[in-house]
């Protein structure tokens, strides 16, 4: 599923369908959080909090390999490593949505912080940003 996301995401009829459906759900009652490479700069430019998550190609790679491991697909973490880079480059370089930060998105780089620090880390901020809009 993973190396097929750009390729088909690229599609401009695949996009547009996409980013109503994402919308109608964060327009539902209460809060929603929503993931994906464009959020904050296409599908809700408007949101209350954007936070534009990273961490180095490496580390990701790292993470998705050992998911893999646990998983059971065996240890590729050289493969790991060239798909992220492909998809980095080919989600960033793509003509309709490509990934970027949003202005006034809150970058928040992960290389170097557990799955725990960043959760803490993150709502953290978001009540910070909530917070003060409310």
């Amino acid at each position: 599923m993973t190396k097929a996301v750009s390729a088909v995401s690229a599609v401009p009829a695949v996009r547009t369908r996409l980013v109503q459906l994402q919308r109608e759900l964060a327009t539902g009652q209460g809060s929603v959080v929503v993931e994906g490479r464009d959020i904050g700069t296409v599908v809700l430019p408007d949101a209350d909090v954007k936070i534009f998550l990273t961490a180095s190609a490496e580390e990701r790679a790292r993470r998705r390999n050992d998911q893999n491991i646990a998983s059971g697909l065996g240890d590729a973490y050289e493969a790991v490593l060239a798909d992220v880079k492909r998809r980095d480059h080919l989600d960033s370089t793509r003509a309709v949505s490509p990934l970027r930060a949003a202005d006034d998105a809150l970058v928040v780089d992960t290389s170097d912080m557990t799955e725990p620090q960043v959760v803490v880390h993150l709502l953290r901020l978001v009540e910070e940003r909530a917070g003060a809009r409310r």
